[in-house]
């Protein structure tokens, strides 16, 4: 299979200030392949020289897009949100990103205005075009329907649109069990990239959302492993699940442990 990337919001966040000036320091002590990087909105701010510099050392093969964007869609706002896409495209392009993760919907409006979104969906396409990137669509959190409903729907009125799996935002709804099942068929060839990350809440159990570390909730990952390898799988897993202390150090022993699991299972 892939690489094994490690996402940059579970080392960059607001515990270390989202201080992107870190990251040489702590790279050194993590055994991924690279890294998904995570877009701030307040990033954007001035802030493109010092990220581009940041992320030069290192292999960004995936780039995950700031969350307003989807936020904007579903509030009603395309200007703003396609001009903040642009600019998040333009970064990816600089830090030699070849793949997009995007929350088509997202913040409180989440998908209660879901055909704003759904019909979104070829703008922000083109405009990942451009720039020769590859657009993938995350099943983010809902707070009106489901993620898998809003998948379904977007497959079928863009046959080849591609998808982020990722794993807690499925067990949040029950759903990642219709990852396996056979009616979902048509999903497989449409995921082009998963995040691995770990749930321990209820169905969607809102006061349990915090990230924890591979093997500490209660997704079978055996399971799920054994699965992605029998679909023939052969993309990237970023890690998703974060190892930070209060002071925004990191538990290096953690996330490498996390790290460590995901090759494990990967390499059969």
């Amino acid at each position: 299979m892939g690489r094994i990337l490690c996402s940059t919001g579970a080392i960059i966040a607001k515990a270390n200030n989202r201080d992107y000036t870190l990251l040489a320091g702590i790279m050194e002590g993590l055994r991924c392949d690279g890294l998904e990087f995570m877009m701030y909105q307040s990033w954007h701010d001035g802030h493109e020289t010092g990220l581009i510099e940041a992320l030069a050392p290192w292999d960004v093969p995936v780039f995950h897009m700031t969350k307003q964007i989807g936020q904007w869609i579903s509030e009603g706002n395309l200007p703003d949100a396609l001009a903040m896409f642009r600019a998040d495209c333009a970064l990816a392009k600089a830090v030699g990103a070849g793949m997009l993760v995007l929350h088509l919907w997202s913040g409180q409006a989440s998908d209660q205005h879901i055909d704003r979104n759904i019909a979104a969906y070829p703008a922000v396409r083109a405009i990942a075009e451009e720039y020769g990137l590859t657009l993938t669509v995350e099943n983010v959190l809902c707070n009106t329907v489901d993620p898998m409903t809003h998948m379904k729907a977007l497959a079928e009125r863009y046959p080849d649109i591609l998808f982020t799996f990722d794993t807690k935002m499925a067990a949040f709804h029950t759903q990642l069990d219709a990852l396996y099942a056979p009616e979902n068929a048509w999903l497989l060839p449409r995921i082009a990239h998963f995040h691995v990350n770990v749930y321990a809440g209820g169905h969607i159990d809102w006061a349990n959302m915090s990230a924890k570390a591979l093997g500490k909730g209660h997704i079978d990952f055996g399971r799920f492993f054994a699965f992605v390898r029998g679909m023939g799988y052969a993309g990237d897993f970023t890690c998703e699940a974060t190892a930070l202390n209060a002071d925004g150090s990191v538990r290096f022993d953690e996330m490498n442990a996390s790290l460590d699991r995901i090759r494990k299972e990967t390499a059969g």
